[in-house]
């Protein structure tokens, strides 16, 4: 059995690239494609596999610039040859799923969600205020390109797995498609409180925001929540939202760029709770959170709603404004929290979970 893996593009160890590790463990054997690969940049177990890119690999600036390329991304994609492979599996949030499996190969998708930038948050990225001009306009002429390739190449995939019930009627409405759910591998195991050292032990003072500058993540949203309230907010991540940010929080918003797995893990542990202010897809990060013991307010919308459980877990808040944040804050302040029962809620969504049941579903569906 040969098999490929297909990834969108290799730049850092997010949440899709914690589901490629996975992936990577289970078919050791197996090789991978990606757009582009930044080396050194995701973990040992994924540059372990050989690794092949298209050519945008070798475009101008594509380390730091990769997302301008998007018009050429499905171009790309195709041009792989994956003839004699039996089984490809694309990791896909973007232009994976539109890789062209050989003739009696079997396609599974695992994904994050349709193509968000042309559907369902095209105007969180291209909005005016959110983008240049020049892209905008650009974007105007190729987003129904980019709509109908991206339907057209979803009849490429034989069965399709979403990592959550939101994503799931996400492709049922875009692809008109059925898909399995199975939730995306956290290793619980990692941030559980009583492995780690007592160095972690602190008084919690702060509130935590683990997150990249997306925009469609709303950062922003927490970041004039604690501007009125005064209380200290942590943010770790970077991202083109970068400088907005920065510049609108007062001196109670720390940010502290990316860090290492520690550190975050150290955070986790000691703020108040995690706040989680974006529409996610699943949502991992609010996952180590609760494996720590650590509650989370977080959007009702999205992945949260199959994570978080309301009033046991942490506290949801809806509408997406910061008036409701903070009122999730306050509530929280008077609420007890049992550890227990969250580093519980956290397990369902385990690491040892997600490898069991997706070698089950494709070991099937092989056949």
């Amino acid at each position: 059995m040969k098999i490929a893996i297909v990834h969108d593009w290799l730049t850092g160890m997010r949440g899709g690239e914690k589901v490629l590790e996975a992936l990577c463990e289970l078919y050791p054997d197996a090789d991978i494609f990606s757009l582009i690969h930044i080396k050194g940049s995701v973990s040992i177990t994924i540059e372990s596999h050989k690794i092949f890119t298209s050519f945008l690999q070798r475009m101008p600036f594509v380390e730091t610039k990769y997302r301008y390329y998007l018009p050429l991304m499905p171009f790309a994609i195709e041009r792989f040859n994956l003839e004699g492979y039996n089984l490809v599996i694309s990791s896909s949030h973007c232009v994976a799923k539109g890789v062209k499996p050989g003739k009696d190969a079997v396609h599974i998708c695992y994904c994050y969600t349709p193509m968000r930038y042309i559907w369902d948050v095209y105007n969180d990225y291209f909005g005016t205020g959110k983008a240049g001009f020049p892209v905008r306009v650009v974007m105007r002429i190729i987003r129904p390109f980019l709509r109908k390739w991206d339907v057209k190449s979803s009849k490429r995939v034989d069965h399709f797995i979403a990592i959550s019930d939101f994503i799931a009627g996400r492709i049922k409405r875009t692809y008109s498609r059925d898909s399995v759910v199975i939730y995306p591998p956290v290793d619980t195991n990692k941030y559980k409180p009583e492995i780690l050292t007592s160095k972690f032990e602190k008084n919690k003072e702060f509130y935590l925001v683990v997150s990249a500058f997306a925009p469609y993540k709303r950062i922003d949203i927490a970041v004039k929540a604690f501007n009125e309230l005064g209380y200290k907010l942590k943010i770790v991540g970077n991202g083109q939202d970068e400088n907005r940010l920065k510049g609108m929080a007062k001196n109670n918003v720390e940010f502290l760029g990316w860090q290492t797995d520690d550190i975050i893990k150290e955070n986790y542990i000691n703020c108040k709770a995690l706040v989680f202010p974006g529409e996610e897809d699943f949502g991992i990060v609010p996952v180590e959170a609760m494996a720590c013991g650590t509650p989370v307010i977080a959007y009702s919308k999205g992945g949260a709603l199959e994570t978080v459980i309301d009033g046991k877990t942490g506290v949801l808040f809806f509408p997406q404004t910061e008036t409701e944040l903070i009122k999730a804050i306050n509530k929280s302040r008077n609420m007890k929290f049992d550890k227990k029962e969250i580093i519980k809620q956290s397990e369902k969504f385990s690491k040892e979970k997600f490898k069991e049941r997706i070698s089950e579903y494709i070991a099937l569906k092989r056949l």
